[in-house]
């Protein structure tokens, strides 16, 4: 019974790897400056990178997400209620990476740990622990994540575009030394601007280092990516190792590796429809316009990680790409309304399911 545990923590591993590894690289894929499969493959390591990382600095995510205080101890340890919680959290995860729905993993193990609690003892469920350290994180963060957004994006958009087409160099001036006057009594100046300005004309004594400022916000872009990846990992895998560790079978370290492994592997192999929900169909977007999303994205997702807050990478994402619809070139109001949808799903389906499952596996 207890390989079963492992199992379904591999499968629960696997399905949040299809539907959220994409999600810190879907605006690299939308905004044209990487393809698909560059794209998942960036995502996919800085995610594992992320999953291992939450060894050290991410405990406190896999005790709250291991059913203790929520339920009582010998309840939040059996077998039933492990199993429960897991594969209700995968099979609502599955449907969803199915239907190209990208939804929280953290909202779906909420409700399959409510789910499960409630059918085990309903009378002493502790859902105020869980509203308190857990729901109220998930609700604030796509709020805090798309106001954040409609204050970064503008920004780094409109210094993408003006340097757009221009190399942005950085200028040493070094006047000459008149006769007796030493080289240390000189006062050299330091410059910014672009190669059409004449701060950086060559002349005299000027020595100008030129960026190409397209190519720097490209991999900007990439280093965002990856730190939203990285974020990703570092939140999400405690929260799934939670359940095969819980059962003492495995400690923490194997339980998170395992379950890094599982998620890379299910991310590289079935995320497309997800991705093009992401990256095109909830708004389109420039490279500025990504490249703000991506930096308030792992803003939020590292600092909560660091915190044990239990953001939803999912919310975080898709609220800084709200914010993109909003500030920019407007979104797709239908998507958008269906990806809410889902959101507010996800908890009572995967909290529906982990309450039927535990009475089938308790008859």
């Amino acid at each position: 019974m207890l390989a079963s545990i492992l199992i379904i923590t591999l499968l629960l591993a696997a399905a949040n790897g299809a539907n959220d590894n994409i999600k810190g690289a879907a605006t690299l894929f939308g905004s044209g400056v990487a393809n698909y499969r560059t794209a998942i493959t960036l995502a996919t390591l800085a995610t594992a990178a992320g999953g291992l990382a939450s060894i050290y600095v991410a405990h406190g995510l896999l005790v709250a997400f291991s059913g203790k205080g929520i339920v009582p101890q010998d309840i939040a340890t059996s077998i039933p209620f492990l199993g429960s919680v897991g594969l209700a959290a995968a099979v609502t995860v599955g449907i969803a990476t199915r239907l190209g729905m990208p939804i929280s993993t953290t909202h779906a193990l909420l409700g399959g740990l409510s789910g499960a609690g409630f059918a085990a003892v309903a009378s002493n469920v502790h859902l105020d622990i869980a509203f308190k350290e857990m729901l109220l994180p998930l609700l604030f963060s796509p709020v805090i994540a798309l106001v954040l957004a409609l204050a970064v994006v503008p920004l780094v958009r409109r210094i993408r575009t003006r340097t757009a087409n221009a190399k942005a160099c950085a200028c040493i001036d070094v006047p000459a030394t008149a006769v007796g006057e030493t080289l240390a009594a000189t006062r050299a100046t330091l410059t910014f601007g672009t190669m059409d300005q004449p701060a950086c004309a060559p002349a005299a004594g000027r020595q100008a280092i030129a960026v190409d400022s397209a190519r720097f916000a490209d991999h900007v872009h990439l280093a965002s990516a990856a730190a939203v990846s990285f974020a990703r990992g570092l939140n999400d895998t405690p929260k799934i190792a939670a359940l095969s560790a819980a059962t003492g079978m495995l400690g923490a370290s194997s339980a998170t590796t395992l379950a890094v492994i599982a998620m890379a592997v299910g991310g590289y192999l079935a995320a497309r429809r997800v991705a093009d929900t992401m990256a095109f169909r909830i708004t389109r977007m420039d490279v500025g316009q990504g490249l703000g999303a991506n930096l308030v994205t792992s803003l939020l997702v590292i600092g909560a990680s660091r915190f044990g807050m239990p953001v939803s990478t999912t919310h975080v994402a898709s609220g800084a790409l709200f914010g993109v619809a909003a500030s920019g070139h407007g979104g797709h109001r239908a998507v958008i309304r269906n990806v809410v949808l889902a959101w507010l799903l996800t908890l009572p389906v995967a909290a529906v399911c982990a309450y039927l499952i535990y009475l089938l596996l308790t008859r």
